[in-house]
């Protein structure tokens, strides 16, 4: 699957949404990222045998630790620094933030965190066919999430991204993957996503906090939100990575509903989580950003794009609703049957 990539409150689905991811891709959830590490670290890693990420109190007191904090800071408040009014610069199209699909400032397991992201950058990567640094895949979420313009490369704020990234990942094997950085696999159901069921589950788990019409809550300034939103101008962008159904689903079926559903013990079933996500993600009923030049397309060698991926064309026979809605395990098999790649 995508590993990397599209959030406090009551509801399922606190953005991915964007990423992003990214993100992400990105796209969506109901966290503020305020949290510092609230698990007992001791405890998961040997109850679960999940990664565990250092306590921000370790963060050194010198000039490599401001900028981890401000690394941080910049996850749980992307938007006050960097987004439409942003007062380090305006680089987002809308005013999520990284937090609301990273939770918990990138540390929560099965949350869209960033465990090994600096252990396993530069990567190859299949939507741009080329091999990307982890300050290319940030700008990569700006772009595509938050439908923003990439930073400088070597701004001030990618490089203390990087900084808290690399603090983050301290103790993950160098090109490794750890117990937690990647999302839970899911039970594929014999049949499309079904939009009404996922209608129902949304408005019965969702929309207390995102709003009926997928608006999101905004913080009491307006700098960002609490609750960010599903979908519209002001959501992630279309073709990030919480705007393909499974990369969706699989958060929500770790995350969602905010205060109900834990990594350990899902609220939702996998049908549910997959239908909801599809529902959010409709784009017959529930438009949201296009990327800004058409021109460039989303996957030089089709190969490696994601099987949930909406648009074509493919390597394979299946149409694009397929692809988008399933159901899945057809594309799947036939992937495997033919030695191609399955990416989710």
């Amino acid at each position: 699957m995508n590993k990397n990539f599209f959030i406090p409150g009551k509801s399922l689905l606190t953005v991915l949404i964007v990423c992003a991811f990214c993100i992400s891709a990105l796209l969506p959830a109901c966290n503020t990222g305020l949290n510092t590490q609230t698990n007992n670290g001791k405890d998961v890693a040997k109850d679960t045998g999940v990664f565990v990420p250092p306590d921000t109190s370790t963060i050194p007191h010198d000039q490599f630790g401001d900028m981890v904090r401000y690394g941080r800071d910049l996850i749980v408040n992307t938007s006050k620094y960097i987004g439409p009014d942003g007062i380090a610069g305006k680089y987002l199209g809308n005013k999520m933030n990284c937090g609301n699909c990273h939770l918990d400032a990138g540390t929560r397991p099965f949350g869209f965190n960033f465990f090994s992201s600096h252990a396993r950058y530069p990567q190859y990567r299949g939507r741009e066919n080329k091999v990307l640094t982890l300050s290319e895949r940030i700008n990569n979420c700006v772009e595509r999430p938050h439908n923003g313009s990439p930073l400088p490369l070597d701004s001030k704020e990618i490089v203390a991204m990087v900084c808290y990234f690399k603090w983050l990942s301290a103790n993950v094997p160098i090109g490794q993957h750890v117990k937690g950085d990647e999302m839970p696999e899911l039970e594929y159901p014999n049949r499309p996503a079904d939009l009404h069921k996922g209608e129902a589950i949304f408005l019965k788990e969702c929309a207390s906090c995102h709003g009926i019409n997928g608006g999101g809550v905004w913080k009491p300034d307006s700098s960002g939100y609490v609750f960010p939103p599903l979908w519209g101008e002001k959501s992630y962008q279309n073709g990030s990575s919480p705007s393909r159904v499974l990369k969706l689903a699989r958060f929500i079926k770790a995350n969602m509903p905010d205060k109900k559903a834990t990594w350990r013990k899902p609220y939702l079933t996998d049908e549910q989580a997959i239908d909801v996500a599809a529902y959010v993600n409709d784009g017959s009923i529930h438009p949201r950003p296009q990327k800004k030049d058409k021109n460039i397309p989303d996957y030089l060698d089709f190969k490696y794009k994601a099987i949930d991926y909406e648009a074509g064309p493919y390597v394979d026979t299946f149409s694009a609703t397929q692809h988008k809605f399933g159901p899945y395990k057809p594309i799947i098999d036939y992937h495997k049957a033919h030695n191609l790649p399955v990416i989710f």
